[in-house]
């Protein structure tokens, strides 16, 4: 998703911020970024340093991290193995009416983002 529909919009020379999620910090991801965003990416072990969790942009994991979430925990779990269980699941729940809604959580920040060239800003 980020790379077939973010990227594209970005304006060009964007300097790209990653957050400091884990499974962000793969090889495949970190290659994908000096290719995309050649020096122009902040993040743990980039050629600029950023401090992760940053209060800018959004990750676009939030919305549907927080969707399994809430479907996982609306029963009460007894151990790992029953929390296994849950998030297994609730996978198949993830229609694509919910990633459109990921991607309309998105698109606001990005719109801002693009009016403001890139500019500092502040969501709420």
């Amino acid at each position: 998703m980020f790379q077939l529909y973010a990227v594209p919009q970005f304006p060009k020379g964007v300097i790209f911020q990653q957050d400091g999620a884990p499974p962000h910090y793969g090889n495949i991801v970190r290659e994908f970024l000096d290719t995309t965003f050649p020096q122009r990416w902040i993040a743990r072990g980039a050629v600029m340093a950023w401090p992760p969790r940053s209060p800018d942009i959004k990750s676009l994991d939030f919305y549907l991290r927080d969707y399994v979430k809430q479907h996982v925990y609306s029963e009460r779990i007894n151990d790992i193995n029953h929390l296994k269980q849950r998030i297994t699941d609730v996978i198949p729940s993830v229609t694509p009416d919910v990633l459109t809604r990921v991607w309309e959580e998105l698109d606001y920040p990005l719109d801002v983002c693009r009016a403001t060239n890139g500019a500092h800003i502040e969501l709420r």
